[in-house]
């Protein structure tokens, strides 16, 4: 069996379909129906049950499907570790960013990556972070930057920066006079809220508590904008929090309406993930090193109090 029967086995087992497949891996599907067709024979198995809808993996098939995946891996370290050898940093390199952490990093170092290593090609892709996972277990990502801790069994994480979260109050709120706030003040019956799917939704869900006595919400909003919820706590409808650096970009008019909290601070883990075979661990190294270096200046926040970025069950 070659490596490229592999990966078309890897590609069916992914799609669920032989046609999608094929397309993915750029190859007719009868040429690829008849690679993985050789691999079964030469094994006296069937890796697919071709008799449901959508193809399914048999029980022997399922692993190996898990094999494939660590041989085409390790067959890909050896052009990484060519290129380590060489010093060559360059190629293309899949990063997936959350949406609440793009709009803010992304300009921050994405200009000083290119100059510094112009034979890289990054293509980025804002993802959730349920997606971020998927694809980086299933190779369709090299890195991904997320608010963290994960705890995922493959992927590394390493810590970027530690982010707060700041209250936006709006005038004429009975937060409003105060220098700081703690934690307690939050009330979860008037936060605006990032729609389902943002991470930063649970963080702000873990964070706050609900009111006992508190009524009836007039309206239920959840935006995948923080603009938006600006707007609308400008309104007179409600407070929010936003992320740290989120706030450097805000007009002076809305900067008075920040409140920070009393230390610690509850803040986010922001980390540079990957999968643990370490595959172009070069670029990484070169990505991590360049946004550090961008950050240490806009962010430094130590007393903080970590607030995880998963749903709690």
């Amino acid at each position: 069996m070659t490596i490229t029967q592999l990966q078309y086995v890897l590609a069916v087992a992914e799609h669920k379909n032989f046609t999608l497949a094929a397309e993915k891996c750029f190859v007719t599907q009868p040429t690829l129906s008849m690679q993985i067709q050789k691999i079964e024979d030469e094994l006296g198995i069937l890796i697919f049950d071709r008799s449901k809808k959508p193809i399914q993996l048999t029980e022997i098939g399922q692993k190996i499907v898990n094999q494939a995946k660590n041989i085409v891996n390790e067959a890909d370290r050896i052009q990484d570790i060519v290129d380590q050898q060489k010093g060559f940093v360059g190629g293309e390199f899949r990063l997936g960013i959350i949406p609440t952490i793009m709009p803010t990093l992304l300009p921050m170092f994405l200009n000083n990556f290119i100059k510094k290593y112009p034979k890289v090609k990054l293509v980025i892709e804002e993802l959730n972070t349920e997606d971020i996972i998927f694809k980086l277990n299933n190779g369709h990502l090299d890195a991904a930057i997320a608010a963290t801790p994960l705890n995922e069994e493959k992927i590394k994480e390493i810590v970027l920066y530690f982010e707060p979260f700041v209250a936006y109050i709006p005038e004429g709120h009975n937060h409003f006079n105060k220098k700081e706030i703690e934690i307690s003040d939050l009330n979860l019956d008037e936060i605006l809220l990032l729609q389902d799917g943002h991470c930063f939704r649970d963080n702000v869900l873990n964070l706050c508590k609900r009111s006992d006595n508190a009524e009836a919400a007039r309206f239920q909003l959840e935006s995948g904008s923080f603009e938006t919820l600006i707007k609308l706590a400008d309104e007179g409808l409600g407070t929010t929090l936003l992320p740290y650096l989120h706030t450097l970009d805000l007009k002076e008019s809305d900067k008075v309406k920040l409140r920070h909290f009393n230390e610690p601070k509850p803040a986010r883990e922001v980390s540079l993930i990957y999968p643990k075979n370490e595959l172009k661990i070069h670029i990484i190294d070169a990505l991590r090193s360049t946004i550090a270096g961008v950050v240490k200046g806009a962010i430094v926040f130590q007393n903080v109090q970590i607030v995880s970025p998963k749903p709690v069950k």
